[in-house]
């Protein structure tokens, strides 16, 4: 029971939501990049939320089912069509034994999530299946997906055609385009800006440079200025914090970011809004906006509330 990578993609890996409670050893989470989109497909196939998923950029793989199969994809639309038929985001489709999945071609974003019933078979490391790529470890050998490797399925599909033929609500689904607004709160050491620099940071856009990756977002636009100079002491960083260059340009950090600095922490992105930058690549724009610790985390709340709200429906779903 398992799929092959007929044909090699574009640093396709195997991710999950990461692995914590390891940053005091130096060890990030990493993870998913958009990791609600991660989450929504997994829910949507009734698995737990932190299944394992393939996390694919374009050029994505061809892949070859070698038995029957329920999957998802979310994301990025890549074009996918099963057996040439065309397929959407945030639905269920089955896949008999021998299908094809390709991908033809890049609609918009740039990270698309594939997942099946029941999971992939992945030995974990520190409780992730993650691919740690810098060490080279976790996920599928600890590298990306090459041709002809095989991915084994947690468990078997049983004639369930008609069970999976549903898909996510829009109101649950990230608004992504290539110029978003994103909400953020002031970082540690904003008030460190020049009045300017604050007003230039919440006015003006960036554009994502060709230096990026899933470490971070290097942002090109009007440079910043600090009061004074400071050194700072290293200090904890996360998935989303946004830490001001001694150029004067941001960078975004993402998750397979570092786990502490010494440049300025400006600002953090809301949780709510880290899948609109996930989705972005170079050239893409970006624009921020400034609210509260207590907007973000209602926000937030507002929106874990609606995914139990699915998972819910979709284990009443399955169970009866």
């Amino acid at each position: 029971m398992s799929i092959i990578v007929q044909k090699e993609g574009i640093l396709s890996t195997v991710q999950d939501l990461g692995r914590s409670g390891f940053r005091s050893s130096g060890i990030n989470p990493g993870g998913a990049m958009d990791k609600i989109a991660a989450r929504l497909i997994n829910v949507l196939l009734g698995n737990n939320e932190s299944e394992a998923v393939l996390e694919m950029h374009f050029p994505a793989p061809e892949i070859l089912f070698e038995k029957d199969a329920v999957f998802a994809l979310g994301g990025a639309d890549f074009g996918a069509k099963l057996n040439n038929k065309n397929l959407e985001n945030w639905k269920s489709y089955f896949a008999e034994k021998r299908s094809v999945l390709k991908f033809t071609g890049k609609n918009f974003g740039n990270r698309a999530y594939f997942s099946v019933t029941g999971g992939f078979e992945i030995e974990k490391w520190l409780g992730s299946a993650s691919t740690n790529l810098t060490a080279e470890i976790g996920g599928f050998r600890g590298r990306h997906l090459q041709k002809r490797d095989r991915l084994g399925f947690k468990q078997k599909i049983i004639d369930i055609k008609q069970k999976f033929n549903y898909k996510i609500a829009g109101s649950l689904i990230p608004i992504y385009n290539r110029f978003p607004t994103v909400r953020v709160v002031a970082g540690a050491e904003f008030e460190l800006l020049e009045a300017s620099s604050e007003q230039f940071f919440s006015r003006q856009s960036f554009t994502i440079t060709q230096n990026s990756n899933r470490m971070g977002f290097r942002l090109e636009g009007a440079p910043l200025e600090l009061l004074r100079n400071k050194e700072l002491v290293s200090s904890a960083v996360s998935f989303g914090t946004i830490q001001l260059l001694p150029d004067g340009q941001m960078i975004i950090l993402m998750a397979d970011h570092q786990t502490s600095g010494g440049y300025p922490r400006i600002a953090n992105v809301c949780e709510i809004d880290l899948p609109l930058v996930a989705q972005l690549g170079a050239n893409d724009k970006i624009a921020f906006h400034i609210i509260s610790l207590e907007e973000a985390e209602n926000l937030f709340l507002q929106r874990e509330f609606e995914l139990n709200f699915l998972k819910f429906g979709i284990q009443i779903k399955l169970h009866r």
